[in-house]
């Protein structure tokens, strides 16, 4: 059953967006758009009390249950940069809105650009962390929770593979191109 709500709230993420953001710029329908578009993180919180609820019914937490808990951390800390990100783009592309920003292109201005990405991975970590030990708490069976510790361990992986970009970024910075060459 998580399965199936996994991939059925990954494709509803898509779906809502997609739909909040046709509603918005394409049909004008600012505020059917905006409440779909505030319905997206509804649908991490689903999954994490889908979660709950077969864990609290005697299930053996594994990765289903920790992916609830770092899908629900990507959208606390990324998910409003995604839906910004995606509206730029959106808005650009269908409703000859000005183009999307860009990150800087190299210097320190890419470096701390890098940093602070980096920072929202550790934090999105971190929050995922303390989700899945609320779910070892609320459980409170060692046997059916150790998974869901591992699991923890398997996501430090995540933010230790991804300071690669910032350290490489400070340690080799890209030249940036002054605008009179």
């Amino acid at each position: 059953m998580i399965v199936a709500l996994i991939v059925g709230c990954e494709i509803g993420f898509w779906l809502l967006l997609g739909l909040g953001l046709a509603c918005r710029y394409l049909w004008h329908r600012r505020t059917v758009g905006a409440a779909l578009l505030l319905a997206v993180p509804l649908l991490d919180v689903i999954l994490l009390a889908a979660a709950v609820i077969d864990m609290r019914g005697g299930a053996t937490g594994d990765v289903r249950h920790g992916l609830a808990a770092a899908y629900l951390a990507y959208s606390i800390v990324f998910g409003h940069r995604t839906i910004r990100w995606a509206d730029a783009r959106f808005h650009h592309r269908f409703a000859g809105g000005p183009t999307p920003p860009r990150p800087p292109a190299g210097g320190m201005a890419r470096a701390r650009y890098e940093w602070t990405l980096w920072l929202r991975i550790v934090l999105a970590y971190g929050i995922a962390c303390v989700v899945l030990l609320g779910l070892v708490w609320l459980v409170d069976d060692p046997a059916r929770t150790e998974p869901l510790v591992a699991f923890m361990d398997d996501l430090l992986k995540i933010p230790l593979i991804a300071i690669l970009w910032p350290v490489s970024y400070t340690l080799w910075p890209r030249k940036v191109e002054s605008a009179s060459s």
